[in-house]
Formats: structure tokens, sequence, C-alpha cells
């Protein structure tokens, strides 16, 4: 009897994809979790890019999965898309079928853990009513509907539809923050209804370092993970860099390593990238980056640089202080729900302050010195912790209906 139903819309969408996002990686650790607790009693199914809804074979997409793992970890160098002919294959043994019809009184809980067709208030509870299911989903964020400033310029309406669909249709909300739980709090209680929401920090990935460095030992460097997007504030290192660079011996400059692929709104940080003479030697950009290569230079890295204006969650900062690295980051509540009291806390506009901290970790001065040995004490988010969370949600889901 199915038990839970999980919906991998998100990473049948990113088939031509050999770089995984943040979500993905979300979507495919349900996926590896709710398989080790439910077993058979686990459906997957999805919204196929052909539009329609429907169960998926369940050894097509485990072997799917498989095959995305193994191409984030030995193929995310090479940063083009897969031909739409070389993937059909996968869409054809991926084609959704009818679902069975539901039996007995206990209802299966439906899990979206990504926001892909949210916008679709309709189709959602068609899928709801055909599966007879109850409605499990996590919410990563608002930050379109709250800091539209930072967003695609239809990105905030988008957001407010998907919210709609959540807190309309939802019967339980998983949410990576408190933070973000209290920002969607007042979304629930506009709506009327009784959602519970559960707050789940998200697990982190066991990141491998090799032994062999990936960045130069002759000058130290700094990483910057993530989509180059407007709230991640890539602007303030850039121009931090130029004035290290004008400022400093060329030898005596760190290094710049910035690891995400190309956003949106971004014409003054491509124009720095590309045109800027003096980050020429100093700033690296890395538009496509495995799993191994990214552990690399992290391992590598003197530390990890967040200065986001706004997070939900803050893989990245996890990802450091999991592999010892430390974290400079924007002092903003989901990124301490995450760091604790280890990474160094700064204002995203305090310039001269990141300058200041860069240059003491540059240096193994007294705040890097303090932080390294503030690491010992930081609890790594398991994915373990997560999954008891969604266990108890799934739980206080099914029981019979009346």
């Amino acid at each position: 009897m199915t038990a839970v139903i999980l919906d991998i819309s998100r990473l049948i969408s990113r088939v031509r994809h050999n770089t995984p996002s943040g979500v993905d990686r979300v979507e495919i650790a349900y996926a590896r979790g709710l398989l080790q607790r439910y077993g058979d009693r686990l459906a997957f199914a999805a919204v196929h890019p052909s539009g329609l809804y429907g169960r998926l074979r369940r050894a097509q997409a485990i072997a799917y999965l498989d095959e995305l793992e193994r191409r984030w970890t030995q193929e995310a160098d090479d940063p083009h898309q897969r031909s739409l002919p070389s993937v059909l294959p996968q869409m054809a043994a991926l084609w959704p079928h009818r679902p069975p019809a539901p039996s007995g009184p206990v209802p299966p809980v439906y899990i979206q853990v990504s926001p892909h067709h949210l916008t679709r208030q309709t189709q959602v509870r068609r899928i709801l009513r055909r599966e007879r299911a109850r409605f499990l989903c996590m919410v990563h964020d608002l930050i379109p509907i709250e800091f539209p400033e930072y967003a695609r310029p239809s990105g905030a309406a988008l957001h407010r539809q998907r919210m709609e669909t959540v807190v309309a249709c939802a019967d339980a909300v998983i949410v990576n923050s408190a933070a973000t739980g209290r920002s969607l709090r007042p979304w629930i209680e506009r709506s009327g209804r009784a959602i519970a929401t559960h707050v789940a920090l998200l697990g982190t990935e066991d990141l491998t370092a090799p032994a062999t460095p990936a960045t130069s030992a002759e000058r130290p460097a700094f990483v910057c993970l993530g989509t180059i997007e407007p709230r991640k504030n890539h602007l303030l290192l850039l121009h931090l860099w130029r004035h290290l660079a004008e400022t400093m011996p060329a030898p005596d400059v760190p290094r710049l390593v910035i690891i995400g692929r190309r956003g949106w709104e971004n014409e003054q940080v491509v124009d720095l990238l590309e045109r800027c003479p003096a980050l020429k030697g100093h700033v690296e950009e890395i538009n496509g980056c495995s799993d191994q290569r990214m552990a690399a230079l992290l391992a590598s890295a003197r530390a990890l640089l967040m200065p986001s204006f706004a997070e939900g969650f803050g893989m990245p900062v996890a990802e450091a202080l999991s592999l010892g690295v430390p974290a400079i980051c924007s002092d903003l509540p989901a990124l301490r729900e995450v760091g604790g009291n280890t990474p160094d806390y700064l204002d995203p506009l305090d310039g001269s302050g990141w300058k200041a901290m860069i240059l003491d970790h540059t240096r193994s001065g007294p705040a890097h010195a303090a932080q390294k040995a503030r690491l010992g004490q930081w609890h790594k988010p398991l994915w373990s912790e997560h999954m008891d969370i969604v266990e108890q949600a799934i739980a206080s889901l099914r029981q019979p209906t009346a």
C-alpha cells in the first residue's frame, strides 16, 4: 500500500543539466531519505515536461536518480546543456501513467519539495483529488515577495501564486528555517486554515575534499558559492577586490573564486568580471563545477564569503563549516540558524568591515584563529535529523478519514 507519493517534477525538468541547483539537491535527498524509510510504500510521481501528470515506474525513476547523481559528480564541469535528442530516451522512460485507484481508510501523503507547478493551483487540486492524498510541501523562502527588487520582474507575482497554492492546498508545510516560517506565518493566518508548520534545517551534504589542494598554495584564496544574482551581493566583493588589487602588491592580493552560474539582472557584475583589468589574475569565475571540484576549492580556501542581502537557509555556510573552513557571512537570521556562533557575521553594506575581516583571514590573524577554534563546537545539520521531522509530519497526516 502506498504511504507516500514524492513529486520529482523538478528533477525531471532538469534532465538536460549537468549542474544541480540547491532545490535539485533537496529533491533528490528526499527521494533517498524516503526510500530508506518507506521502501516499497513510496511511489514517485511527476508533472512531465509534456504537461501530463502521473505516477512513474519505480525502476525507471530510481535509475534516473542514479544517473543524475553520477552526472553531478562526474560531469558538472561541463556547463553546456545536453541536446534535446540525447535526453529523449530518458523522457520516454519517465512517461507518467495513470495513478492506481486509491483504497483503504488511510490517505497517502503527497510530498512536493520544489516550487515546480505550484503557480498552477487548479492542477495541484486536481492531482490531490486524483490521488486522494493529503499534501505536505516545502517552502524554501519568500524572498521574491519580501524583496522583489532582487527577483526577476515577474518573480514576486509568480511567488505570490505559489504561496496562495500552498496555503489553499497544503495540510502541512516543511520550512527550512525558523526565519522562513516567520515569513510564511502571515499567509497561513490570512488563509484561515489550520496548517501545521514544521521547521527542519536542510541536511549538509557529505563533501569529500581530495588530498591535493585545488587552489594555488602561493596565495590564500576565498570562495563565494551560489548563483550570481543581485541579492547575493557579488558587487561588494568585486569592488573590494578591485580596491585590494589597486592598493596592495600583486603577490599579496588574495584570490577570489566565484562558483555559480550567472543569473539575472547582473549587468554590473558581468561587466566587472569580463572587463575590469584590475581583477585579472585575482578573481576566477567558475560557471560549471562538479561536487568534487567544489569540495576541493572550498577545502583549500581561507574562508567562504557570503555577503547576501537575503537568504532562506544558507547551504554554502553549512558546506564550508562541515569541511572545517571558516565562513564570513551577512548577519541574517537564517544564516545564524545554520552557523550558530561559529562564523564571523557582518552587515552586507559594511565594506570596510568586510575588508578588515578578509585581510585578517588572509593573514591568519586573530579573527581567523578564533573562528578555527570555534569550528569544533559547530553542529552539522544532518539529513537524518531533517527526515525524522518529515516522518513525524507524515505520521500526523496519515490518519484514517471519516
